[in-house]
């Protein structure tokens, strides 16, 4: 998968660092002093999203705007209009212009990253609507509630696990269908990694549990554990879940506590299965011991545990980050086999890895 590329036209240079700083941990960033610098360097690479100040020298944001919608290859690259004013004020100036947002500052660092991710996943979601069902209902309905339950857990109410459910019917009924690619391929380029990762897993996880032959409501449970296996990752500070690199060990026992508080968010509501609860509880234990957060061993591993871990560690590894590429499927799986014997139930890797060849890469 390609890193987005992200655009910065700031004429103060604490501001155009103070903003690459904060976006270089999920894209590849460049960054121009000026209009004139930076209509030539857009042109040269052309962004997904471009960050114009509308005060850059020597005419001004919207000058450049204007002049980005008469060149083709920018004519539809998603701009964000930098403004000491208010929205409002200049509405009509922006939708002349054709700006797709617009940011007022002071703005914080969480406002500028769901500006950016807003605006990418709207052009990969529109790509959906080319998709046959169930594909298309699937990812329209598991990114909808994935959204609710972010909502959700920021207003302290329970995740709405019957809603959740329903949105992973069509998954499983693609499934059933053998029909899994535009599922796969549809969320590779969404921006919310979380999700990504989320319906990556619960695919892997519910189409495992079907090669298994395992009835559909067990295939429900899959899938919805699979997407709500790491709703404890909206506690874990910016700087950890998307630091480039090996984390510390103090920063490792933060990431440890996604676990803690995806129980917590479960556990507020009064319908969640244990099925549900089983693959989000240890999903990062291990065979030997040495996974968290309980350090659980062979025995007391649920199978479902240990499908889930085997989902979860192939779609990170095979998961594309700013910091590497998506691991090829068969590296990842020789990898698996090879350096993960001690943690991973290695006669379901190799059921896994049939399932793969015969569902996904024929």
């Amino acid at each position: 998968m390609h890193v987005p590329l992200i655009s910065v036209i700031d004429g103060n240079a604490a501001n155009r660092a103070k903003v690459a700083d904060v976006l270089m941990s999920m894209y590849r960033v460049n960054q121009y002093p000026d209009a004139e610098r930076g209509w030539h360097g857009l042109r040269v690479a052309p962004p997904r999203v471009v960050l114009i100040d509308d005060e850059i020298p020597p005419h001004g944001g919207f000058a450049l705007v204007n002049q980005m919608r008469l060149e083709p290859v920018l004519a539809n690259v998603a701009v964000v209009i930098v403004t000491r004013h208010d929205k409002e004020e200049i509405a009509q100036t922006l939708e002349q212009c054709g700006a797709k947002a617009c940011l007022s500052k002071p703005y914080g660092r969480n406002h500028l990253i769901q500006t950016i991710s807003s605006l990418i996943n709207q052009e990969v979601e529109a790509q959906w609507n080319d998709l046959e069902e169930p594909s298309r209902l699937a990812l329209r309905g598991t990114v909808k509630i994935f959204n609710d339950i972010s909502e959700s857990i920021a207003a302290g109410e329970p995740v709405p696990f019957i809603s959740v459910k329903d949105a992973c019917a069509p998954l499983v009924d693609a499934i059933g269908t053998n029909d899994v690619r535009d599922i796969l391929d549809g969320v590779k380029e969404h921006d919310n990694y979380s999700y990504a990762h989320s319906l990556r897993v619960a695919t892997l996880l519910s189409l495992f549990g079907h090669t298994l032959g395992l009835p559909r409501e067990d295939l429900m449970m899959l899938a919805s554990g699979g997407l709500l296996h790491d709703v404890g990752k909206v506690a874990i500070p910016h700087e950890v879940l998307n630091k480039p690199g090996r984390l510390t060990d103090p920063e490792f026992e933060v990431m440890k506590g996604h676990v803690t508080e995806t129980l917590r968010y479960l556990d507020a509501g009064n319908a969640i299965p244990k099925p549900v609860r089983i693959v989000a509880a240890q999903h990062h234990e291990k065979l030997d011991g040495t996974g968290y957060p309980h350090g659980l061993h062979k025995g007391e591993l649920n199978e479902l545990a240990r499908m889930a871990s085997i989902a979860d560690v192939f779609s990170a590894l095979t998961d594309r980050r700013v910091y590497k590429p998506a691991m090829e499927a068969e590296k990842a799986l020789t990898l698996m086999t090879e350096q993960m014997i001690h943690h991973l139930d290695q006669h379901l890797v190799r059921l896994f890895r049939t399932m793969l060849l015969d569902a996904v890469h024929t």
